[in-house]
Order: structure tokens, then sequence, then C-alpha cells
């Protein structure tokens, strides 16, 4: 029987801390010499149709980035991996929240972060890679961070009540499915469940959000 588990949302107040994170860009060229060697345990955590690939909305997109997740719509950005069955990853809004569903790929332990100033950016995270003692104070998530870990930076919405934000992970023998849910700080919308309209079509680099912190 599925078990579902709640995630506690971080909410940091140090944001020096938060600067030393995703320091280093991953690129296009570094991401495919790493994908010809990084075998099975990292094609599953990147690979076509994973909330933490880089090419999820039809072309590298640096997942490390912030993305204006809520101001695309999934079924044009998503709408070949959807075709070919290749992707669980959903977003959409109702009147009253923000949500997002993604399958976790192999189970693994991810948190969820919420950081910056304005706009406010999501970060889910985790390491998929063996833990390797760094020396001194170091953080994995400051370097080569595909290497060890992976991550998906979404920038919120201005009305997204992202104090209230709350995540699961329902977890069943063959698979963990994420789901985030993030009120909203008013009721001026229509009163059903739709995708967003898209912010000028298809393409997640067109879209590109904000620097990183």
């Amino acid at each position: 029987m599925p078990r579902r588990t709640a995630i506690d949302v971080r909410q940091p107040s140090d944001q020096t801390s938060n600067r030393q994170k995703w320091r280093v860009s991953l690129t296009e060229d570094a991401f495919e010499s790493f994908m010809a060697r990084c075998g099975d345990a990292g094609r599953e955590v990147f690979g076509e149709g994973s909330l933490f690939s880089p090419m999820l909305f039809g072309k590298f997109f640096d997942p490390s980035d912030a993305f204006p997740l809520w101001e695309f719509d999934s079924d044009d950005l998503l709408s070949a991996l959807r075709c070919s069955s290749k992707t669980s990853v959903d977003w959409a809004e109702s009147s009253s929240e923000f949500i997002l569903r993604a399958h976790v790929p192999g189970g693994r332990k991810c948190e969820v972060e919420i950081c910056g100033e304005k706009p406010k950016v999501m970060e889910i995270s985790g390491q998929w890679g063996p833990a390797v003692r760094e020396p001194g104070p170091r953080d994995w998530r400051s370097g080569r961070w595909w290497e060890r870990g992976f991550v998906r930076r979404i920038e919120l919405p201005e009305n997204a009540n992202w104090r209230r934000a709350e995540a699961y992970i329902t977890e069943d023998e063959e698979e963990s499915l994420l789901e985030i849910k993030i009120p909203k700080n008013n009721n001026n919308f229509d009163s059903n469940t739709h995708h967003t309209s898209s912010g000028g079509g298809g393409g997640g680099g067109g879209g590109g959000g904000e620097g990183k912190e």
C-alpha cells in the first residue's frame, strides 16, 4: 500500500549559505560529457522526462537556474514527452494554489527549500551518487554538483504564499511521487483547476528565469 510522507519545506534565514550553492553552471557540453560516463544511476536521474533533466523543456536549460514554471503551460512544454509517455512531470494551478507533481527517479530522497528575496525560488535537490567526505566545510552543491546530486530551481509567482508551502512524497514498491502545493495569497481566479497559459510558447530556454543568487 502506498505510503505518503510529509517533507519539511525549509525556509532558512541565512542567505549567505544560499549564495554558495549552484555557483557552477551546468553547460550543454559538460552535460553531454557527463552523461557519456555517468552510468545507469546518473542516466536515471538526468534522463529524458525527469524533473531534473536539463532537456525537460525541449531544449537545454540548466536546472540550477531558476525557471518561472507557472508562467508556462505544461501541455505545451512537455507535449513531445507526453505523446511518448516519457514523463510524469506536471504542474497546474487552481483558484487557491499552485501544484507540482513528479516522480523522483529511483526513489531517492530529496529536499525542498525556499530561498532568495525577490523573486522567491523553490529548490528541489538531493544526492544521486555515493556520499563523499569533503575537506573542510565544502558543500557538494558549491562545485560540479551534477556529479554528486541533482536540483531543479523554480521561480515562484508573486502571489504564491511560500511560507505555507507543503511537500509530500508518496512511495510504493516501484516508484516515489513528489507533490508540492503552494497556496495563493488571494482567490481572484477561476474556481476550476487549470493549466496556466503559456507565456510565449514552448522552449524552456526562451523563458529563462532569474540568474543564480
